[in-house]
């Protein structure tokens, strides 16, 4: 089914306000979930709204928090987010990061104890449009998620790495990704009845490569929220050893760096850690050489032969740009499953059944 993108944040952020949540953090929740969908990341979205719902109900998630400031060093800071919403969190640790950039050139923030960051692309799309480079590492605390490079147990969370450069007068380059071969989000989208996993994005106990959500969350009774904890295999990380060893560094620097933690040995708080670098551009360079140079390269790479008839070389930040597009003409494709997992979730925290048909028509 299609879904218009702003009766759908609407309905989201109805939603969360009647789960508890202050007005403005419920449209900003809802914002940047539907976003994520604009996008064409659909791991990160709207699809995310039970899980989160069931995280403020079991207080593994809070309302209302702002930054608690651990480590004050100017251009650097460590800043906890005391498992609040990362729709409120995140944004307030890359508007610190932007303002520190702005003011010393470079800044670094450590950001420790987040709820779900959301899709963290939207991060460095924020600073280059202060005109900053910034670079966004990030783990999950007590996720495990994925396999090692040679190994079935699961050991990483899905990892995320975000990178964006700003263009003067044109889109920012924007690459935003996980270190797993897709999110698990994507696995949830699957199971949902939506895009079907790649082959051998999944492994299971004995080795045996799997496209299965069922792998991830074993079977999920009727009505219940997918668990990614309760299935036997694993996610596989992308480019065999090279996304296992970025996957490392990730949980080593979001997590054990931060404080955050790291998404094991043992059962911890699922929280969000992220190492952010800001660089401010015109710090760096007083005349327009960077932006001649990054223009002509980034022509350069684009002007290579497509490798199929009809073919495109595309930069990272363009596919969601197309896509978003797309989808705020012609409305947000959804599952028939993902839809009555969200219009449950709006019964049970006690939307009317006139604002959901509202919402449907």
């Amino acid at each position: 089914m299609i879904i218009r993108h702003e009766p759908l944040v609407r309905l989201v952020a109805d939603i969360f306000a009647a789960a508890g949540c202050q007005a403005a953090e419920a449209g900003r929740i809802a914002t940047m979930l539907a976003g994520a969908n604009l996008a064409g990341h659909d791991s990160h979205g709207i699809i995310r709204v039970p899980r989160y719902v069931e995280a403020l109900q079991g207080d593994r998630v809070k309302a209302a928090q702002t930054l608690t400031t651990i480590v004050d060093g100017g251009a650097f800071a460590l800043v906890d987010g005391n498992y609040g919403f990362g729709q409120t969190v995140g944004p307030l640790a890359v508007a610190l990061g932007i303002e520190r950039a702005r003011r010393h050139g470079v800044a670094v923030i450590g950001l420790r104890h987040a709820g779900h960051l959301g899709r963290i692309g939207d991060y460095p799309e924020t600073a280059a449009a202060a005109g900053q480079v910034s670079i966004h590492l990030v783990n999950v605390a007590g996720s495990e998620l994925v396999a090692p490079f040679g190994g079935v147990d699961r050991r990483f969370s899905t990892a995320p790495v975000a990178i964006g450069l700003p263009v003067p007068g044109e889109e920012p380059i924007i690459l935003d990704f996980a270190t797993s071969l897709v999110a698990e989000g994507k696995a949830l989208v699957a199971h949902s009845g939506g895009k079907a996993l790649p082959a051998g994005a999944l492994i299971e106990p004995d080795g045996t490569l799997s496209s299965d959500p069922r792998t991830l969350y074993g079977e999920v009774p009727p009505g219940a929220v997918p668990d990614p904890r309760k299935g036997a295999g694993a996610l596989r990380t992308f480019g065999e050893h090279k996304g296992s060893g970025l996957a490392l560094m990730c949980e080593l620097l979001a997590g054990a760096f931060t404080g955050s933690g790291c998404s094991g040995p043992g059962p911890r708080p699922l929280a969000n850690g992220m190492l952010s670098i800001y660089m401010a551009v015109d710090h760096f360079h007083s005349d327009d050489g960077f932006a001649r140079e990054l223009r002509q390269y980034v022509d350069y790479v684009k002007g290579s032969r497509p490798a199929t008839s009809g073919g495109e070389v595309l930069v990272p930040g363009e596919p969601e740009r197309r896509t978003r597009a797309k989808r705020l003409a012609e409305g947000i494709p959804l599952s028939d499953q993902a839809w009555k997992d969200i219009l449950a979730t709006a019964r049970r925290v006690g939307l009317s059944e006139d604002r959901l048909r509202a919402v449907a028509n």
